[in-house]
C-alpha cells in the first residue's frame, strides 16, 4: 500500500490518498475531489474541474497519467 496526497495529484490539500496501484490512488483522488466540492469546498473546485476535463485532451491527459504513475512508483510503501 502506498500513500500520495491530494496536492501531489494536483489538488490543494494534504489529504492522504492510499492505494495498491496508481489507479487506486487516482480513483481515491477523484472521490475526494467529488466529495469535498459537493460539501461546498471551493478550494477544490479548480482541481475537480481539471480532473473532469482531463480526458477531453487525451495527449495532456496521458502526460499527467504517466507522470502520476511514475510518482506512484517512486513513492515508498507504507
Amino acid at each position: 500500500m502506498k500513500t500520495m496526497t491530494c496536492n501531489q495529484l494536483g489538488g490543494p490539500c494534504e489529504q492522504p490518498l492510499r492505494g495498491e496501484t496508481a489507479d487506486d490512488v487516482i480513483k481515491a483522488q477523484d472521490r475526494h475531489l467529488r466529495d469535498v466540492v459537493k460539501a461546498g469546498d471551493a478550494d477544490h473546485e479548480e482541481a475537480r474541474n481539471q480532473m473532469k476535463g482531463r480526458w477531453k485532451h487525451p495527449k495532456q491527459s496521458m502526460n499527467w497519467y504517466s507522470s502520476t504513475k511514475r510518482a506512484f512508483a517512486e513513492t515508498p510503501e507504507d
